[in-house]
């Protein structure tokens, strides 16, 4: 092996790939080829870290098995038995050797971490003979046949597809029988039996022996991996985290060592910090006797690392530093040199074989939102990382944990149990047993607690659409536990006074009894559980929060404003700091039942006197409106977009609607029903709305001009900072169209200022929405002072897709591979994003000064920002709550434009 050899290319990698105590042939930033598991493992072997021998295959190898039916490459099986054989001649030890057999682990290992959905094999190599050679090498039968159980029934799950509950039942009925608790009470005649039971459970299932060709067992354990791939949990794990279907997967073969061997072994995860809090604590569990899927399916109750984890958690269990102070003392040490070697937290994964410590993996550790601040802050400070990686470190979307309500502590307190805090937050929802219909209810706007005895990667797709998870199994390091904090989902886990009975459909704590459908509170930062729903208070954002934001807006270069029509949104996003309103959507006002009498008033009027008396009594709440805006935002920009949508959509749609507004508006029921019936439009999308109703109904924009003017002056003569109305039409598609509407607004400015004495600085600008507004943008700039790009009509139009009826097909493209991310979501950079890019070079052609921004959706998405901040526009708008967001996502932007 060559420590520090070259990374190879995709194109160029070799089939295998070694690692061991001489160092490696990868390295850390091999990622996209060797997977982060075994990029990791290389690295370690180059630190001269305790790390088993082995090798990987590539991910390359994992694509070519999809391109080509399910084969391999030429030369792949001859140089895995050489990487073999050099294992063997590390270790003196034999694959399938009957005396002294060497077994391996058969692990995946894609680029980004994906924690439990992809499958795992271990104790590989055992079979009838080499069972009693390792129970004979090791001087432990009980040991030898507790392996061989594991290996049966993980091998029959993972590589044979039989179901591992009829192995799980074989098991708890031997310990019922037996009177015994815990699996380390079955001694080695017990295990023997169970072995045979298992023997029996494959060849009645599978309708063929227990596989004993130790070569044949390897072989289908790397093909399972491969094939885990594109397992459901796996493909909906990558929709979820963006991870490419075509990065594949990497397979990592190691050699076994064994943290079940006796009392002087044991296995553990830990966090080089703690991953909930972020505080700079060694933070993980271990179990003594034991393999890693105990610790992380929570089959036995793991116990803390350190003595100040088990006081914090009331644990009577001891610590590790306590049972093996000398090894912990190694662990310590080796948390130290990872965490300064990757500078950043590890999560890491570790064994014990009679007293010496050996590294199986360590990678990136997943974290809260609030842990990830702490720590990105902390790095600064010590000096480990730089303000700008700091702003990198944070996913811009984790913010979205931290901006939302948290119980209210005055509120009363129903609590049922206490399980483990293993990822904060507050949820409350229906109790639901199935990720099926956690996901089913969550489509149909229901939220959720999901409860399980523990989770599986069987349940991802139940537990992202769950509002928060609780287990009665499992620990800090549980699978729950850590997919949980990773998707920012409130966790309870370990509640072990809680029963679940799946069957009957109920979970019992002491003598009360809940079922499905019935509701329950979560703290995941307490780990309460609490009958019925709980009030909420809004959040108290951290120092580190302020402190990393305040960074990323000395680096971001793009202004970023709001999206906000009511004083309560205003208020909410200039407390997240938003730097103005970049649309305000003007008809979301008149649907104030005090509003909506007078606008239908209008709506149904038959000449425009009429329509001008019904909008006179709409001005003074348009005035209203637009003062409360301008107050808040206190000098800084409001664009506000003159009404846009079609007029039906203002009109009653039922029987007893139209009965009352035709009573109220002194009409004739049927004659009503007439006029909405000659309103309604067959594509209100693409009908009489926007900029076309001013061509037909001037009085409209008039109206709201006017107030805007009036509320601006009456704002400025108040003493307030100067108001900077920006006036936008909607829908324009022609030059020619937007010349005779800003005519129209500025002879309605000019009406209200000349008995003003104050003057308001306003500027008249469009909204970008459709390809021809796009294509024209020059001749529309010559007009225009600005464009906001109103990303979400500019899609509908530009794909010809109604926003609305997307989501029944839209899912089945992307399960297609027709379109990668949801359009209406991320911005479709190709044919969108030409468009914005278009628009921009012409509209500056046209126009050298003329402001750009975005107004849609989009705006609140860190790769749609990431790709507005290339195309150079001066501000994103977006939601208030998705306002600290933005602002993250623009300094990233700025900082990878800058590479």
């Amino acid at each position: 092996m060559t420590q520090n050899a070259a990374p190879a290319s995709q194109t160029d990698q070799k089939n295998v790939y070694e690692f061991g105590k001489d160092g490696a042939d990868g390295r850390t930033d091999m990622k996209d080829i060797l997977g982060g598991k075994g990029a990791n493992l290389a690295e370690m072997a180059n630190l001269g870290l305790p790390v088993p021998p082995g090798f990987t295959i590539p991910t390359g190898i994992c694509t070519y098995f999809y391109a080509n039916g399910k084969s391999y490459p030429a030369g792949l099986e001859a140089d895995v038995n050489a990487a073999l054989q050099n294992i063997e001649s590390a270790l003196g030890m034999g694959f399938g050797n009957a005396d002294n057999p060497l077994l391996l682990s058969i692990r995946s290992g894609a680029r980004i971490s994906m924690p439990g959905m992809m499958d795992t094999v271990l104790n590989l190599g055992l079979n009838d003979k080499t069972v009693e050679g390792l129970a004979t090498r090791s001087g432990d039968a009980r040991f030898a046949y507790d392996s061989y159980r594991r290996f049966i029934q993980m091998y029959s799950d993972v590589v044979l597809g039989l179901d591992h509950y009829q192995f799980d039942d074989v098991l708890e009925s031997f310990k019922r029988a037996e009177g015994f608790t815990s699996d380390t009470q079955i001694d080695a005649d017990g295990w023997k039996d169970i072995v045979a039971e298992f023997k029996e459970i494959v060849e009645r299932e599978y309708n063929a022996p227990f596989p004993q060709n130790v070569e044949k067992q390897l072989w289908g354990a790397i093909t399972a991996v491969f094939e885990s791939w594109m397992t459901r949990r796996a493909v909906t794990y990558r929709k979820l985290n963006n991870i490419a279907e075509s990065w594949g997967t990497a397979v990592n073969v190691q050699a076994m060592v064994f943290g079940n061997m006796g009392q002087d072994c044991a296995t553990g995860v830990a966090f080089t910090r703690d991953p909930s809090t972020g505080a700079n604590i060694f933070y993980g569990e271990y179990l003594i006797n034991a393999q890693g899927e105990d610790v992380v399916a929570g089959i036995r109750t793991p116990q803390h690392l350190t003595v100040a984890g088990k006081q914090a958690n009331d644990s009577d269990l001891p610590a590790m530093e306590e049972t093996m102070p000398e090894t912990f003392k190694q662990l310590e040490d080796v948390r130290q040199r990872l965490e300064q070697h990757y500078r950043d937290v590890q999560d890491i994964e570790f064994t014990i074989q009679q007293g010496q410590l050996y590294m199986l993996q360590t990678r990136t550790g997943k974290r809260t939102a609030s842990a990830a601040l702490k720590i990105a802050v902390d790095m600064v400070e010590e000096g480990l990382i730089t303000r700008e990686e700091a702003v990198l470190r944070i996913q811009p979307e984790s913010l979205d944990q931290l901006l939302h309500p948290t119980l209210d502590a005055n509120a009363d307190r129903d609590v049922l149990c206490r399980g483990l805090p293993a990822s904060p937050g507050a949820a409350c929802g229906q109790i639901t047993f199935s990720a099926d219909e956690a996901e089913e209810k969550s489509a149909a706007g229901i939220k959720t607690i999901l409860c399980r005895t523990e989770t599986s990667p069987e349940d991802i797709h139940g537990m992202h659409a769950a509002a928060g998870i609780l287990t009665t199994r499992g620990g800090m390091t549980s699978h729950a536990a850590v997919v949980a904090r990773g998707m920012g989902r409130p966790c309870v886990a370990g509640a072990g006074s809680m029963t679940i009975d799946y069957q009957a459909g109920t979970l019992s704590i002491g003598e009360t009894v809940l079922k499905a459908g019935e509701v329950l509170t979560l703290d995941g930062g307490t780990g309460e559980v609490f009958n019925g729903e709980i009030p909420t208070v809004k959040p108290q954002l951290s120092g580190n929060f302020e402190k990393l934001i305040s960074w990323a807006d000395d680096i971001r270069r793009m202004k970023i404003r709001t999206n906000a029509e009511t004083l309560e949104d205003a208020k909410v996003a200039r407390d997240f700091g938003a730097e103005g309103i970049g649309l305000c959507r003007t008809e979301h006002m008149f649907f104030d039942p005090e509003r909506i009498l007078s606008v239908r008033e209008m709506i149904l009027a038959n000449s425009s006197d009429d329509r001008a008396k019904a909008l006179a009594k709409l001005e003074p709440h348009q005035i209203q409106d637009f003062k409360d805006l301008f107050t808040v935002m206190a000098g800084l920009p409001v664009t506000i977009r003159l009404l846009d949508p079609p007029l039906h959509e203002f009109l009653p749609h039922n029987e007893k609607e139209v009965k009352d507004l035709a009573k109220a508006l002194d009409v004739h029921e049927s004659a009503l029903k007439n006029r909405i019936a000659d309103l309604t439009e067959t594509n209100p999308m693409l009908g009489h709305r926007g900029c076309r109703l001013a061509v037909t109904y001037p009085e409209i924009y008039e109206m709201q001009v006017r107030a805007i003017m009036k509320a601006a002056i009456d704002v400025a003569q108040s003493g307030n900072d100067a108001v900077i109305p920006e006036i936008m039409i909607p829908l324009i598609s022609d030059s020619k169209e937007l010349k005779v509407i800003k005519s129209l607004v500025e002879a309605t400015i000019a009406d209200v200022l000349k008995t003003s004495e104050v003057q308001v600085d306003y500027s008249i600008g469009t909204m970008i929405e459709l390809p021809r507004a796009a294509l024209t943008a020059d001749l529309l700039a010559e007009d225009a002072e600005f464009f906001s790009f109103g990303t979400n009509d500019l899609t509908q139009t530009t794909y010809g897709i109604s926003r609305d009826d997307a989501g029944r097909f839209i899912p089945a493209y992307q399960d297609k591979n027709i379109i990668a991310r949801d359009p209406f979501v991320s911005i479709d950079v190709m044919g969108v994003g030409a468009l914005v890019r278009t628009a921009c070079t012409l509209g500056r052609k046209a126009r050298t000064d003329i402001k750009l921004g975005i107004c849609g959706e989009h705006g609140g998405d860190p790769d749609s920002i990431a790709f507005f901040e290339n195309a150079g526009l001066d501000y994103v708008s977006c939601s208030p709550y998705r306002v600290p967001i933005a602002r993250l996502s623009a300094a990233q932007a700025t900082l990878r434009d800058q590479d």
